[in-house]
């Protein structure tokens, strides 16, 4: 009896430690989930566009599919190569880091820029047409899942980075319940976007109430507004996250003197306000630099990318530069 109780003891001991384990990988999972907020909302905010085109039935198997490409590069691509840099590489973080952050202030500027000088892109019209519908869905799905790994790419740099964990398989198991937090709440978000205008259109159809079609009439309305929305919100979210990648990384790599100024201007703009404001102020000051920062290195990069690192890529895959 006595060495029943034991075991039983055991167990409950090995029951708390496996809760208290289950529980730090939420809480660091959460963690570094956040700081890939920025990366995250213009996952969301892109995904839509490869949708459209598509008669509504297709859309949610478009997504799905997309999702379990997403899920794909995460997992079984991404995570083994973050892994090995992190346990044997780890140098190698800071610098990926960067690299991906100019990706991010490059796409952003490049928004910016023909916001500010509206151009044509044959290459984009090329892209956009819609050819040959059989070959659609596979060209689509095919382009999205390519944008999702870059995307993904830098998501679980940034999250490996924001992990504290004791040992490996903790730091792994955080790592997957990201990437899968990530891209349910990514796909999820995306999926309820391209249907609701489908739902206001039912509404506004079918709805018993005038209440209820009023309700899908706005809903119809209220969706494109939502996508610039999303298209405005995601650019800045690009922006403010790259531009505070660079910085951040430039200061690991010995070279703070950027990263301090920052830190001192929006210490000043922060205790400039009313006490209730301060800590609002002084994120919304750092984040304000931070995002003029990836603007200014975005267009920086966007001639070297356009006639130098394009080019490149070209003679290698034998593709056009402007794809």
């Amino acid at each position: 009896m006595s060495g029943l109780l034991a075991l039983l003891d055991d167990v409950a001991g090995i029951a708390k430690v496996a809760a208290a384990s289950v529980d730090d990988v939420a809480a660091a999972a959460g963690k570094a989930g956040a700081k890939t907020a920025g990366v995250i909302i213009d996952d969301a905010a892109v995904t839509p566009k490869y949708l459209q085109g598509f008669a509504p039935a297709r859309e949610l198997p478009i997504i799905w599919r997309i999702t379990r490409g997403s899920l794909f590069n995460k997992l079984i691509l991404l995570m083994p190569v973050a892994m090995l840099l992190a346990n044997f590489a780890p140098w190698a973080i800071t610098p990926l880091l960067m690299l991906g952050g100019s990706y991010l202030c490059f796409e952003g500027a490049e928004k910016v820029f023909h916001v500010l000088f509206p151009h044509a892109s044959h290459a984009i019209d090329e892209d956009m047409s819609v050819k040959d519908p059989g070959h659609l869905e596979e060209q689509k799905i095919k382009g999205a899942i390519k944008t999702d790994f870059i995307l993904s790419a830098e998501i679980m740099t940034i999250a490996l980075a924001a992990i504290e964990a004791p040992n490996v398989w903790m730091q792994a198991a955080t790592l997957a319940v990201v990437a899968i937090g990530v891209t349910l709440a990514v796909y999820g978000s995306v999926a309820l976007i391209v249907k609701m205008d489908d739902v206001g259109l039912y509404l506004a159809q079918n709805a018993p109430t005038p209440v209820g079609r009023g309700l899908g009439r706005g809903l119809v309305k209220f969706m494109p507004v939502l996508m610039k929305i999303l298209s405005v919100v995601g650019t800045a979210a690009m922006l403010w996250v790259g531009g505070s990648i660079i910085i951040h990384g430039l200061e690991v790599l010995g070279f703070g003197w950027l990263g301090h100024h920052i830190h001192d201007w929006a210490y000043a703009v922060g205790h400039a306000v009313p006490a209730g404001w301060t800590g609002f102020a002084e994120w919304t000051a750092k984040a304000t630099m931070d995002g003029v920062f990836g603007v200014a290195w975005g267009l920086v990069l966007i001639p070297l990318a356009t006639k130098v690192i394009g080019p490149a890529i070209a003679s290698v895959s034998g593709k056009k530069a402007s794809h």
